[in-house]
């Protein structure tokens, strides 16, 4: 049989509060995570720019790496936003279902 000391509360408490900073670590880390995708994108979003530019100002020769280049960016730029959309719906579902 399990008796209790008086006023021994320790592993009623330890349980809620190991979920709740787990969640709260996830939540953080998903933040963090999502923080890092905005600024990579930022990041590519002016390369893609920069790239543009230069287009403008190229001669034939350079054009077709140019265009690869922007495919490129371009591609990953979706595949950031497609991530940082997967990552902004596990954040919201955890501000719902705290």
């Amino acid at each position: 049989r399990h008796t209790r000391w008086s006023g021994d509360w320790s592993s009623d408490v330890c349980s809620s509060d190991l979920e709740i900073s787990e969640i709260t670590s996830q939540y953080e880390k998903l933040e963090q995570y999502k923080n890092e995708l905005e600024r990579i994108n930022q990041s590519n979003q002016q390369l893609l720019d920069d790239l543009e530019e230069q287009i403008k100002n190229s001669d034939d020769s350079t054009l077709e790496q140019l265009n690869e280049e922007i495919e490129i960016i371009k591609q990953v730029i979706n595949e950031n936003k497609e991530e940082l959309e997967q990552v902004i719906k596990k954040l919201s579902k955890i501000e719902s279902n705290p």
